[in-house]
């Protein structure tokens, strides 16, 4: 058996490997130019074990060696760094590390989305980033509208408003700048139109999707991303752990007997994070139990506060959804016999 530890970077790989069998250490960079990583990967004998730090251009490599039927262990990069005590940095000493780490059965290996999540991930994103864009091309039209007496408000994406941003009379390159954007916003929104039709899809096809957009106030986007981004719902230990993952828990420094809260963390996933507090919005309406707490929250700490509350209450639930395989309607009669409660 080999166990190999590698610092993975962009152009190159450091490794650290272990045959266990004999005892022998080598160590060695492999450029990432041409077939050199899978012809060196391809020629090891198997069981191969591989340790890795989680990277955003990790990808590849993971399905290099899937496709190798090689074990990849994905570490957490904060609790790797942790480990080490000296402040000597450089890529032979990371791959020992991470060689160490696996030999002594210490690595911390983190939980890792399959190719089918990923992919939903990807359209997720996608959809994200197109509506980001369609924002910033609103807040122009909107901005030239105001500066020439037009104040329409949300009307002003109708037939009618649209009409009227039009008829404006605008210089020469006030005028292309206006054309330009309002077919930019067209273009923008037919997309966007045709992800969403494709998000509802998947959303009607995933049992679990299904069964979150039970609760009021989460459409098929949030429910979705929900399910996703989460993964595995028992992979929460309880509702902190899962407030935690996502960043909805303030930043604490705290010594002796003073207490210090922060900002939030904001340490988890900024879409699933953003999503939340957007379906709070419109769960507070339709759900009273949570308009109760949203109202008491607001008089207590304000609006920022009381809509970050709520989002974190709303996830909790859409997780107790998920965990317990229920919808709606069951999570309400459970509420009302505690007991009954996991």
């Amino acid at each position: 058996m080999r166990i190999i530890g590698c610092d993975l970077h962009a152009a190159q790989q450091t490794i650290a490997m272990l045959n266990c069998d004999t005892g022998e250490r080598i160590e060695r960079t492999l450029k990432h130019e041409g077939s050199v990583v899978r012809d060196f990967y391809a020629s090891l004998a198997p069981p191969v074990v591989v340790g890795i730090e989680a990277t955003g251009s990790m990808g590849w490599f993971r399905r290099l060696m899937e496709e190798l039927g090689i074990t990849c262990h994905v570490g957490h990069p904060a609790k790797i760094r942790a480990i080490e005590t000296r402040r000597q940095k450089h890529d032979r000493r990371d791959a020992a590390l991470l060689l160490e780490l696996l030999t002594d059965d210490r690595f911390p290996t983190i939980w890792m989305p399959s190719a089918e999540l990923a992919d939903v991930r990807a359209l997720l994103l996608h959809r994200d980033q197109w509506v980001r864009m369609r924002t910033r091309v609103k807040n122009a039209l909107q901005g030239l509208a105001l500066a020439h007496g037009l104040r329409r408000r949300a009307s002003l994406w109708s037939r009618h408003g649209q009409a009227a941003l039009a008829a404006l009379p605008l210089a020469r390159y006030a005028a292309d700048r206006r054309a330009e954007l309002q077919a930019l916003h067209d273009h923008l929104t037919a997309h966007i139109n045709e992800l969403d039709q494709q998000v509802g899809a998947q959303a009607a096809e995933r049992p679990q999707a299904r069964r979150l957009m039970t609760h009021p106030g989460v459409g098929p986007v949030t429910a979705l991303a929900t399910e996703v981004f989460l993964g595995d719902p028992d992979r929460f230990v309880d509702a902190k752990a899962l407030a935690s993952y996502v960043g909805l828990i303030p930043s604490e420094y705290s010594s002796g007997g003073r207490q210090r809260l922060g900002h939030l963390t904001k340490q988890g996933n900024p879409l699933l994070r953003f999503l939340w507090c957007e379906a709070a919005v419109h769960a507070i309406r339709r759900d009273a139990a949570l308009g109760r707490f949203y109202k008491r929250k607001l008089q207590q700490k304000g609006l920022g506060k009381a809509r970050v509350a709520v989002a974190r209450k709303l996830g909790i639930r859409l997780w107790i959804l998920l965990r317990d395989q229920i919808d709606y309607d069951e999570f309400c009669r459970r509420a009302l016999s505690p007991a009954t409660v996991r």
